[in-house]
């Protein structure tokens, strides 16, 4: 039996480090809890090569005292636990004391700090989680750590790393993370040497969700307040008829932790549960607040899965402070009403003398006109007035002339009437050709190919045009008909047993789009945009699109990174229109961040399933009969069962399930 040991310290730091670091943005949101746990009120995060050369993290807090330095960089050396009571009161955003251990073990790092009020501060570096010696140096107030080379020594862990945009979108979405958690912290974002997020950090929520989620997002919002019990909402939610293709949108944060719970997404779609379309999402912004001992932090290792004591009254305070705020901002679409313009009356010369009997129009006659259009003589412009004595419509404007059906040019003679019209000459037999022996060119009927007439010119052997070829049947008629189309989106069908089937036709469209691009091996056409669309997504979303961008590539989408959570599209499948494509994307994104994200097949599939519904007959289309025949008969035959996502493409009304409707069965 193998002998029991101790493990090595450096490879006891590497195995936590890979529970606490899985990527850049793992450091980045280590550090910046640490920052605002030291009281901060202003935060830089740098980043270079996604994260993986350069993370720089400075922040104006407390700082760290010269010889308190080595201490940090212990496993468990924390200043926020003292007790066990506090671990069932945490307030801070980081208690464990991990984090720099374990970034320490698998990175160089260079760490200054000055207290406030100190006249000089402090510096040490680290390598692999050695630490070297601390020196004296002039720094500002607060501290600032640069991790440079994550994962040097551990190649293993490096293979696993995505593209450099994909990782640095990830970090982006961390520091949005905090951002929106903490308005009054101002918190800024330089990517290889570019600002790319900037909080004013005036302690206004708005202010911070404009400018990390974008001004567009931001518009859309609704403010929540509300309490039930010990707990407290407050926030922002998008209006009813600004949801969303996924959930990548709705940011939870409790005591100030951002925190990924679906009791608080099940609450918040339940608040809005027949006011969004089927499909959407909601997105939101919330705070809750409630008692420390009410909220356990310390289920999972990332501290983003929290649980509550109390599970239904913060289900039930979620659900009707946004229920509330959603009544209050209620909005309706309103159709505008047709409204006629006036058309403002010619300027007038005040020298010419008054007109009498000024006719309402202007008119012309047809000799004048044919006059004018006369060849070589250029046709001189006339225009329509509108006296001051126009009509007034029922719309409560002056009737124009598109509203008036009186002619301008009434003394052109009418056309003349249905009986008057030209007699079309009768069809007349073609005259018998002089030479019998010259074959029409009219195909000869197949009775007369069975029987044929003898030719005068008995001596010169005759050959069949037809002999040797295979003569086309008609096809046989389908054993069931279509009978008609309800509200645009159902076909209603016949077979001879009797028996009515109902076809979505979006479902079965839907499935013939998946089938066939799923046995293309090809890559999909793609059209060149005229105009780049650039698509704003969350950051969670932007990330995985990065990572899968050649996989986008393949199915017609030519995208790139446009900074600022944006994906710039210049080249979109053939099969899609411009206005989907930013829909498309969302969707595509938000079932990658599920299981596709690992299987590179599941990931294929997501594509194919997303492509083929934004390419498929809409429900409210108008179809094309031919269209129509063509679903049925794949459906019918067994071809197509169900769409691509499960949904059944036909359902079966038997004539028995019918006249018992009526009660004549």
């Amino acid at each position: 039996m193998p002998l029991i040991q101790q493990l090595p310290s450096h490879l006891a730091d590497m195995i936590a480090a890979g529970e606490v670091v899985e990527r850049p943005a793992s450091v980045v949101k280590e550090l910046l809890e640490n920052a605002i746990d030291a009281g901060a009120s202003a935060v830089s995060a740098e980043l270079r090569g996604g994260g993986m050369s350069l993370i720089r993290i400075s922040d104006n807090g407390c700082g760290i005292a010269p010889a308190e330095l080595p201490t940090a960089f212990l496993r468990h050396a924390t200043s926020k636990l003292r007790t066990e009571e506090d671990l069932s009161c945490i307030g801070t955003l980081g208690f464990r004391g991990e984090a720099l251990a374990a970034i320490a073990a698998v990175s160089r790092i260079e760490i200054t700090s000055r207290r406030r009020g100190a006249a000089r501060g402090a510096c040490m570096t680290l390598e692999g989680g050695a630490a070297g010696a601390v020196e004296e140096c002039g720094c500002p107030e607060g501290t600032t750590i640069s991790v440079h080379n994550l994962f040097f020594n551990t190649p293993a862990r490096m293979k696993f790393m995505k593209k450099d945009s994909a990782e640095a979108s990830a970090a982006a979405a961390v520091v949005q993370h905090e951002a929106l958690s903490h308005a009054r912290i101002s918190f800024k974002l330089t990517r290889d040497g570019a600002e790319q997020l900037y909080t004013p950090g005036d302690g206004k929520l708005l202010s911070a969700i404009y400018s990390a989620l974008g001004r567009e997002f931001a518009l859309s919002l609704l403010p929540v307040e509300g309490s039930g019990g010990s707990v407290a909402v407050e926030g922002f939610v998008t209006r009813s008829l600004q949801g969303r293709g996924t959930r990548a949108m709705q940011h939870f944060f409790v005591n100030g932790r951002y925190v990924k719970s679906p009791l608080l997404s099940a609450a918040l779609e339940e608040a809005y549960r027949n006011q969004i379309m089927k499909g959407k999402f909601p997105g939101c912004v919330l705070h809750l607040s409630l008692p420390l001992d009410t909220v356990d932090v310390n289920v999972h290792p990332a501290k983003t899965v929290v649980k509550f004591l109390n599970e239904r009254a913060v289900f039930d305070a979620v659900y009707y402070a946004v229920k509330s705020a959603l009544e209050q901002g209620r909005e309706y679409p309103v159709a505008p009403a047709p409204s006629v313009r006036p058309t403002p009356p010619p300027p007038t010369d005040p020298t010419a003398p008054p007109k009498q009997n000024t006719p309402c129009y202007q008119t012309m006659t047809a000799q004048e006109f044919r006059a004018q259009a006369a060849p070589g003589k250029p046709l001189t412009s006339f225009s329509v007035r509108q006296s001051a004595a126009a009509p007034v419509s029922e719309w409560g404007g002056a009737v124009t002339v598109s509203d008036s059906i009186q002619p301008v040019l009434k003394n052109i003679p009418p056309p003349p009437a249905a009986t008057e019209r030209m007699p079309v000459p009768a069809p007349q037999e073609a005259p018998a050709p002089e030479n019998a022996a010259v074959r029409p060119l009219v195909p000869t009927p197949r009775e007369t190919l069975a029987h044929p007439t003898p030719s005068p010119a008995a001596d010169t052997p005759q050959t069949d045009p037809l002999a040797g070829q295979e003569r086309l049947e008609p096809a046989a008629e389908p054993p069931w008909r279509i009978a008609g189309e309800v509200l645009r989106t159902y076909i209603i069908a016949e077979d001879s047993q009797g028996t009515v089937w109902l076809i979505d036709k979006h479902a079965a469209h839907e499935r013939v789009n998946f089938d066939r691009m799923k046995r293309n091996a090809e890559p999909i056409m793609g059209q060149q945009l005229l105009t780049p669309e650039a698509v704003t997504l969350s950051a969670d979303e932007c990330a995985v699109l990065l990572e899968h961008l050649d996989l986008l590539n393949q199915f017609g989408f030519e995208a790139e990174d446009f900074g600022d959570s944006t994906i710039l599209c210049r080249t979109c499948p053939a099969e899609i229109d411009a206005g989907d494509i930013a829909p498309a994307l969302e969707e595509i994104a938000g079932q990658l961040l599920g299981a596709g994200r690992a299987d590179p097949a599941s990931a294929r599939d997501v594509m194919l399933h997303t492509m083929a519904c934004k390419a498929a007959i809409k429900a409210g289309m108008v179809s094309d009969e031919r269209e129509l025949r063509v679903l049925v008969d794949k459906v019918q035959k067994g071809e197509i069962q169900f769409c691509p996502h499960g949904r059944p493409v036909k359902v079966k009304l038997s004539r028995y399930e019918l006249e018992k409707m009526f009660k004549r069965a």
